[in-house]
Order: structure tokens, then C-alpha cells, then sequence
């Protein structure tokens, strides 16, 4: 695995994750840092997950997050490794992330860009998983500072009175499910 600088700073053996063309297939590796350094685009997925109520959990970023720290977004995001399953990666990533994990089915996939806070930039093939678990989450503090149960309604205010307090792939994801008739 190469080393990244990311602000000066030597990523050792940084997470290599999977580049892709528009139809999402592999087409090389990069350090995750580098990818995003450049706006390559890259497998990724999130993944919500609703309770017995039909609530969603949220959590929100953890403060020192390499990019969008501070921020709500859905239960768990992240990056297959490169040559990692899409399903495994997001099961590995729940448990990792929020400490649990449960079965998990895609309900669609589709590409986004952005621009991102410390000069970041993405642009993703993001594929959208939905789970159910109706337990509180272990939290790891290096993914999330807090969590909470939230219905559609109540998520959809407060993005509408707060935007800037959520991740952008977040919201996206929201108005392409909505687009789609999917539901929780």
C-alpha cells in the first residue's frame, strides 16, 4: 500500500478503495485521502437503518472525521476495500462504526458529486442499503459523537430548517429514495 500526505500529514498504509466507471465497474485502486483529493470516482455505499417504529437512526460524525465532521448523516456510510464484497464492506463498516450489525438489503444505487470542507471532493457510485435493529448502538468515538432515533417527518423539518447541519450524500440519498417511491 502507498503512503498519502493529507496536510502534511504521512497516511501509513492507507485503505485502498475501488475506482469505478459510470457503470460502476472496477477500473484501479487508489488511497482513500488521494481518491478524495482528487474527485475520482469510487464505490461507496450508506446505509439506514429503521427501528420496529419505522424511526431512523442517525448518527452524527464524529468531530475529528477527516471530512464533514460535526455533521448528521444516516446510520453509516463508507467504502468497500478494493477487491472487498459490497456487502461485506457494509456489514464490516456497521459494526465498526455503530457496533452492531443486522441483515441489510440495497434498495438502488446512483452517482453523486461534491465539493467538501478541508479542499475534499466527492463523487461517488453510492449504493444504499437498508437494515432494521432496534437496539441503541455501541458507538465508536472515532466514527460517531452521538446518535438518535428520528422519524421522516421530524428528519425531513429539520433538514429543511437546518440543511447545513447534514451531510450532503445524506440528503441526496433521501430525495433519490423519495424520487423512487421507496420507503422505510
Amino acid at each position: 500500500m502507498l503512503n498519502t500526505c493529507y496536510n502534511n500529514k504521512v497516511m501509513p498504509n492507507e485503505e485502498q478503495i475501488t475506482l469505478v466507471d459510470k457503470d460502476d465497474m472496477r477500473i484501479g485502486a487508489m488511497g482513500k485521502m488521494e481518491t478524495h483529493e482528487k474527485g475520482l470516482l469510487h464505490r461507496a455505499f450508506s446505509i439506514f437503518v429503521k427501528n420496529d417504529k419505522g424511526e431512523i437512526m442517525l448518527q452524527k460524525r464524529a468531530t475529528g472525521k477527516y471530512h464533514s465532521g460535526g455533521l448528521w448523516t444516516n446510520t453509516c456510510c463508507g467504502h468497500p476495500r478494493d477487491g472487498e464484497n459490497l456487502i461485506s464492506a457494509a456489514h464490516r463498516r456497521l459494526g465498526e462504526e455503530m457496533g452492531f450489525d443486522c441483515p441489510l438489503k440495497e434498495l438502488l444505487s446512483f452517482t453523486y458529486g461534491a465539493d467538501l470542507d478541508r479542499g475534499l471532493k466527492e463523487n461517488e457510485f453510492l449504493h444504499v442499503f437498508l437494515g432494521e435493529h432496534s437496539n441503541a448502538p455501541v458507538l465508536n468515538p472515532e466514527e460517531a459523537d452521538d446518535w438518535k432515533w428520528i422519524t421522516i417527518g421530524e428528519l425531513r423539518q429539520d433538514i429543511d430548517k437546518n440543511p447545513d447541519t447534514y451531510t450532503y450524500w445524506f440528503k441526496i440519498a433521501l430525495e433519490e429514495i423519495e424520487k423512487k417511491n421507496l420507503s422505510f
